[in-house]
């Protein structure tokens, strides 16, 4: 009993320690923020577990004119945050949220139960490693908003990468403490656009100033939208290596659609249709070997929207139904206040996609090709990876348009692994390295998280990814 009471008394003791510690931490933390950074630091989210880690968000005005401000959440490094490279998340659509997907259910530290009610810890967050900042854009996507109505109709690729550039130079001005720091751009999907034109625009900015602030030393994306015709004829070709469609109909796609064009044909349109109609079955396309999500209400099937595409989901296995907890989690007024978020206001519900921006996007880059060519020549440090089990982006289609680069092979395909498993395969180019991700769908680290987190690492590590 006596050993009993002196094992409690030593596990109070070290509990008390490490309470104390964390206070002191935070406590200095407080003690060296501007105002400004006080205004944004985050003390604490509803239902969120204890960490160690500083958080902040709130809003950058990138248009005064307009009333146009973005929307931000930074989780700083578990550990010596100061010492750690800054990466920026994007999240794709175009129009989705990048807290409703990057931060709730693929790398942020946190994720939300089933209710909306509280938080838990995701053990392969990426502020493991770095220091991770969410932005929500453009203006009219998540919390982000725009006191122009207009800009909701004519948001497009030139001037998303615009804002977000103006966002980074106006929220460095705020933290200092991330001018000159090793700086990342990461993201998925229609980010595929985002990051690399963001990156472009930023080099281009760096090249007025000796000394510039952003320190962009690289970019990763993952199942990216990259190139008009040749991300068609790869999607079109995943769905019927894949059994997801049949020889006529494939046939007819590829004989009517001209994947060049902006305006496809009647024929193509008819054959694409019934594909998705009538051969694709009641899947989840962006993930197509799991279950969907199936929300059930009054004994009757409830159709629930994923990005842009409707479909039908059953509730099995992983869960695929994440997109809902995070728009009940950041509708709940407590947790906007928290995030210093809807502060004018805003007169709609937090939705994890815009479909008024989806609808009306104007300007889009046919290819990145070029664009990538570009980023290389400046000595950028580019990573691109596919989840294998999407069909909305696939490794097929990013296959088919990185091998336009024609780029010469450093080291060639490889299975690269996760422990024991194959987490993929790879091959290293001069200038760009291109990996999957096995058993992965259109949000990487949602369905491998422990991969993902292995393939970032080695990113930022500057290696090739592990041969064993």
């Amino acid at each position: 009993m006596a050993t009993q009471r002196a094992y409690n008394s030593i596990f109070l003791s070290l509990f008390l320690l490490n309470i104390l510690s964390l206070t002191i931490t935070i406590n200095n933390v407080a003690a060296s923020l501007t105002k400004e950074q006080e205004f944004d630091r985050i003390i604490s989210l509803p239902g969120q577990p204890p960490v160690t880690f500083s958080q902040f968000s709130g809003y950058v005005t990138v248009n005064e004119n307009h009333g146009r401000a973005l929307f931000y959440w930074l989780t700083e490094a578990t550990t010596l945050p100061e010492k750690k490279p800054l990466v920026l998340w994007l999240n794709g659509g175009p129009g989705c949220s990048s807290v409703a997907y990057g931060a709730s259910e693929e790398i942020g530290p946190f994720r939300i139960n089933k209710t909306g009610s509280s938080l838990y810890l995701n053990k392969y967050s990426w502020n493991k490693v770095a220091n991770i900042l969410f932005l929500e854009s453009p203006a009219g996507v998540g919390f982000s908003y725009t006191n122009t109505s207009s800009d909701l109709k004519d948001s497009g690729d030139k001037r998303t990468a615009q804002d977000a550039l103006i966002f980074l130079t106006r929220w460095m001005s705020r933290f200092p403490q991330y001018k000159y720091r090793d700086f990342y751009i990461s993201g998925e999907s229609y980010a595929g656009h985002y990051v690399p034109q963001l990156a472009q625009a930023i080099v281009n900015y760096n090249k007025k100033f000796p000394h510039p602030i952003i320190n962009l030393k690289g970019i990763i994306v993952g199942n990216a939208v990259t190139d008009n015709k040749y991300d068609g004829i790869g999607t079109v070709t995943y769905w019927w290596s894949h059994s997801m469609i049949s020889d006529n109909t494939y046939k007819k796609i590829m004989h009517f659609c001209n994947f060049t064009s902006e305006n496809s044909s009647k024929q193509c349109d008819n054959a694409v249709t019934y594909a998705v109609s009538h051969e694709f079955g009641q899947i989840d396309q962006y993930s197509i070997y799991t279950p969907s999500c199936k929300v059930e209400q009054n004994e009757t099937q409830k159709y629930v929207r994923f990005k842009n595409t409707i479909i039908h989901r059953k509730l099995s296995g992983y869960d695929p139904c994440t997109e809902n907890y995070a728009e009940k989690y950041y509708n709940r007024a407590d947790v906007q206040r928290a995030m210093h978020a809807n502060t004018r206001g805003i007169s709609y519900s937090w939705t994890a996609c815009s479909d008024i921006l989806l609808k009306n996007w104007k300007d889009s880059d046919d290819s990145m090709l070029p664009i990538y060519k570009k980023l290389m020549a400046a000595g950028l440090r580019i990573w691109v990876f596919s989840g294998d089990t999407d069909s909305v982006v696939p490794v097929t289609a990013t296959r088919f348009s990185l091998s336009h680069l024609n780029l010469k092979i450093k080291t060639p395909w490889y299975p690269w692994y996760s422990g024991t498993q194959v987490g993929g395969w790879t091959e290293v180019y001069d200038g760009l390295t291109f990996a999957t991700v096995r058993g992965a769908g259109h949000e990487v680290p949602l369905f491998q998280p422990r991969r993902a987190f292995i393939l970032f690492q080695s990113f930022l590590a500057g290696k090739e990814l592990p041969k064993n």
